[in-house]
């Protein structure tokens, strides 16, 4: 019986950026602390006119070359809640755009979890619909629009980014999608927050500006909360996906944009060096896309063989930490389209 695969993938990445010396004008945070702990040489940023759904659509065109779009059965949108409308799903407008009449498109919210999520959500349904033999994933991001960097109890967010990515999923032998491991904490549900624009706090009724930006009520409850939860979150769901995944360790871990001391606090536990997984400082957080991203550095770079235990794990606000493995066999991105910053 075949396996789920992971046939392409692609990133679209704007040619826009804010660099660390921009950003340490605009906070007020020394440089040096900006690139060297915030891990922020410079981030993704798109143009005001490109929106996310577009985003989306430039990455899906690259996975979808050569493939006829009407062979495409499902369309998940695994982007940001952050896009052209409120009260919109992405997936139809990228459906719409590429051509994929044959298709029925959905959005999934899961934050910065939302690949993941969409991965494992896909191969389940694969698996249990042999009609569906080819799913798209995609979905673009311009959260960087949600930073303040005036505001020093959301400094954290400072490195969300502009972008989008896109996966193909198929049913074959090579990149077999292996096992996932999902865990969600409620005790984070209120902890980052755009505070107008919902039904508390309607933008039409308060149209105050500093209230459209990511905020954290409670900086310092939710510090104490993640020193506490998240890195030992982060190695529980990375062990239980890739333990049952393989026998083998794993050989590289394609890992979500944060500090560079929590990037060094998952490796080390995991006994896994540098050149293991790619720390993004040249990028930026986009969300989603960050594990499509850094799978298809580490096949830029050659640091990928044929049997490598590939493992993708991230972390979205509210709070989730994600993990799946796959066994990496061949390239999945057109390298020569991929632009490596780092």
């Amino acid at each position: 019986m075949s396996s789920i695969v992971l046939k392409k993938a692609a990133v679209w990445l704007p040619e826009g950026f804010e660099d660390s010396n921009y950003i340490a004008a605009q906070t007020g945070v020394p440089e040096k602390v900006v690139r060297e702990k915030m891990g922020i040489v410079r981030k993704c940023r798109a143009s005001s006119d490109m929106h996310p759904g577009e985003m989306a659509v430039r990455a899906a065109r690259k996975v979808l070359k050569g493939i006829d779009p009407l062979s495409v059965d499902m369309v998940i949108w695994t982007g940001s809640e952050y896009k052209d409308y409120i009260v919109w799903t992405a997936g139809i407008y990228v459906q719409k755009e590429l051509g994929l009449r044959n298709a029925h498109a959905f959005d999934i919210s899961a934050r910065c979890g939302n690949k993941i999520l969409g991965l494992h959500l896909a191969k389940s349904l694969m698996l249990t619909n042999p009609n569906l033999k080819r799913v798209l994933l995609c979905g673009g991001h311009r959260t960087g629009d949600l930073v303040n960097y005036k505001d020093p109890g959301a400094r954290f967010l400072n490195n969300l980014s502009d972008g989008g990515s896109a996966v193909l999923l198929e049913r074959g032998e090579n990149n077999p999608l292996l096992e996932s491991s999902i865990i969600t904490d409620g005790d984070f549900t209120h902890d980052v927050i755009v505070p107008a624009g919902g039904t508390k706090n309607p933008t039409r009724n308060n149209p105050d500006a500093s209230l459209t930006y990511l905020q954290v009520p409670d900086i310092e409850g939710m510090r104490v909360r993640l020193e506490a939860r998240s890195i030992q979150n982060f190695l529980k769901v990375i062990r239980e996906a890739s333990s049952k995944s393989m026998t083998k360790p794993i050989d590289y871990l394609a890992l979500l944009h944060m500090k560079k001391s929590a990037h060094d606090a998952i490796l080390s536990p995991l006994e896994l060096a540098q050149n293991q997984s790619i720390y993004l400082d040249h990028y930026g957080h986009f969300g989603a896309p960050d594990q499509v991203l850094s799978l298809g550095l580490a096949e830029k770079r050659g640091l990928l063989k044929k049997g490598d235990h590939v493992t993708f794990a991230s972390a979205g606000i509210g709070y989730m930490w994600s993990a799946m493995s796959m066994r990496w066999d061949e390239n999945t991105f057109d390298v020569n389209e991929l632009e490596d910053l780092g």
